[in-house]
């Protein structure tokens, strides 16, 4: 949960709103409260794909199977707007953290716990495919550990029977892992594939560990289709019933029912010692005043396009002003301002223009100790001397772009630049791509008076590891830094200029001592991951924002 930034409308409809639940592949989703005082959760249809009928179609899908599923399993709906832009929806607000947060903060759950919750999503399962619909992307981050029991999310891709099938390139839905192998060899998901779902959902539960591995799309796609689940360490039990779920042969699996009956629960997952205790994982409700929109927003709220990596860096160091996406947001009658304090500045909201600090000695826009990223940032680091050398790496690189799904596994590990662009080719057929380099641009679109550097540099990461001859090597979960080109300052010169680097040309990777140089393309096709690291010091640099592009075979 993440407090509502200024670009951030106040009000959906008749609910205001509160924070930012999260964001997926259709919109942001908000925690809103309706006008008698009932949390929900509002999901709104990203601005830049409104006028795709296909993305419409699959919003309103979502809408109609909410409306038609009603089970203790699922969050009502309470609201829709469904007619013009802005495109929204609200369902009742479900407290609790997802599986996928609950497990990766405490770990892998007991056998037993696991037990109770296979027993109860199969049972959620049953319920929705009562209404002959199937959900079509049960994973962990879709499963929320409710008060009362788990609760099923996101039926952005759920089909009903007799339902027209709605694809994106040809690309199967779900999620790698976690789609069914003869949904990804081209057949259609029924609900047996919604149980290998949960078979696979559940082993993430138990082992703590993803269901078939980690790496790129098709990797993990292949495991799916020919390997066993992973399952080393569950008690046998247990482990029996999850490789029941995955069995390659959808006739293989058991029903849900099948599945409640194997689990043999005898009292309620409320009473399950270690249950509860999963909740307090979850995020609080922000008690905090509603804030009001700005001058000249139209009554009732007005809507804010979402912008492309549209967060705001906290701290800035000296004064300026960024005016961000002044002709979208005039469209609805508000200009966004965001008004930076001077270096030192580290109030309760960097953005309120509030004095403190020396002026004269300038923050970067990470402040504390580092998330888990390349480096640990020191207040005395934010604003480097001069631009660093080439970044180097210092712990393993998680960062992943499926080129399926176009999106990466992981999210930045600080937020990023208001308005920053890039440029670069994505799909095979580009002629960038059959010519064996890539040129990758990026700029921002705000012009920033006075303000210290922010270096960026671009990493550009292979499928495969490489040895230190710039080989690939048949390690597929890929966690080196990847092949970096030369930090630059996004604001020198003409800020407003693109700013390019060149795949392979411009990047090499430092490794065990060696500089190895970049490998061309041919020698690993396929997806590949491009980020963008804030960098700080050759050891201090942090993602905040991963894009990529394939290559093709």
């Amino acid at each position: 949960m993440e407090a509502l930034r200024d670009v951030d409308p106040a009000r959906i409809g008749a609910h205001a709103l509160l924070a930012r639940l999260g964001a997926g592949g259709m919109g942001q989703v908000y925690l809103g409260r309706s006008p008698g005082g009932r949390l929900v959760a509002v999901k709104v249809i990203r601005d830049e794909i409104t006028g795709h009928p296909e993305a419409l179609a699959r919003f309103r899908r979502e809408a109609e199977t909410v409306r038609a599923v009603r089970s203790a399993y699922t969050a009502n709906l309470i609201d829709a707007s469904l007619a013009a832009p802005p495109f929204w929806l609200a369902t009742e607000y479900v407290a609790g953290p997802t599986l996928s947060h609950a497990v990766a903060e405490r770990g892998a759950l007991p056998a037993q716990t696991c037990r109770r919750l296979f027993a109860a999503l199969a049972e959620g399962l049953a319920s929705v495919h009562a209404y002959g619909v199937t959900h079509r992307d049960l994973k962990p981050q879709n499963v929320i550990l409710g008060a009362q029991g788990p609760q099923l999310i996101d039926f952005g891709i759920a089909r009903g029977v007799g339902d027209t099938a709605l694809t994106q390139d040809g690309q199967a839905p779900g999620t790698p892992g976690y789609t069914a192998p003869e949904v990804l060899l081209g057949a259609e998901a029924g609900a047996a594939a919604d149980v290998f779902a949960l078979g696979a959902t559940l082993a993430y539960a138990a082992t703590g560990r993803p269901p078939f591995g980690t790496g790129v799309a098709a990797t993990v796609g292949y495991r799916a289709v020919h390997e066993p689940v992973d399952v080393a360490g569950v008690e046998p039990g247990l482990a029996a019933l999850i490789e029941a779920c995955v069995a390659k042969d959808p006739a293989a699996r058991p029903t849900p029912a099948e599945v409640i009956g194997r689990c043999a629960v005898r009292d309620a997952l409320v009473d399950d010692p270690v249950y509860p205790g999963l909740g307090a994982l979850g995020e609080a409700v922000p008690l905090h005043e509603m804030r009001t929109q700005g001058p000249g927003t139209p009554p009732g709220g007005g809507y804010t396009p979402t912008q492309h990596a549209a967060a705001v860096p906290q701290g800035r160091g000296r004064r300026g002003v960024w005016v961000a996406a002044g002709v979208a947001l005039a469209v609805v009658g508000a200009v966004a301002v965001w008004k930076l304090p001077p270096g030192g500045g580290s109030g309760a909201d960097d953005r309120t223009g509030a004095q403190g600090g020396n002026p004269s000695h300038g923050q970067g826009p990470s402040q504390g100790p580092s998330s888990g990223g390349q480096g640990a940032a020191s207040p005395a680091a934010q604003v480097p001397a001069g631009p660093p050398t080439y970044i180097r790496q210092t712990a393993p690189n998680l960062d992943d772009y499926n080129p399926i799904h176009r999106a990466c596994t992981r999210p930045p590990e600080e937020q990023g630049i208001l308005e920053f662009q890039t440029s670069m080719p994505r799909t095979p057929d580009d002629p960038q791509l059959k010519s064996g380099k890539v040129q990758i641009g990026y700029r921002t679109k705000n012009a920033l008076p006075d303000v210290p550097p922010y270096y960026v540099a671009v990493v550009v990461k292979p499928q495969h590891e490489v040895d230190e001859n710039g080989r690939s090597t048949n390690v597929t979960d890929n966690r080196q830094l990847g092949f970096v080109a030369k930090a630059r300052d996004l604001y020198e010169g003409d800020e407003l200029e693109w700013k390019y680097a060149t795949y392979p040309d411009d990047f090499s990777m430092q490794l065990n001592g060696k500089t190895v140089k970049a490998p061309p393309l041919s020698q690993d096709p396929g997806g590949w991951t491009v980020v963008f690291r804030h960098a700080t010091s050759d050891t201090d640099h942090k993602s905040f924002l991963c894009e990529g592009f394939d290559s093709g075979v």
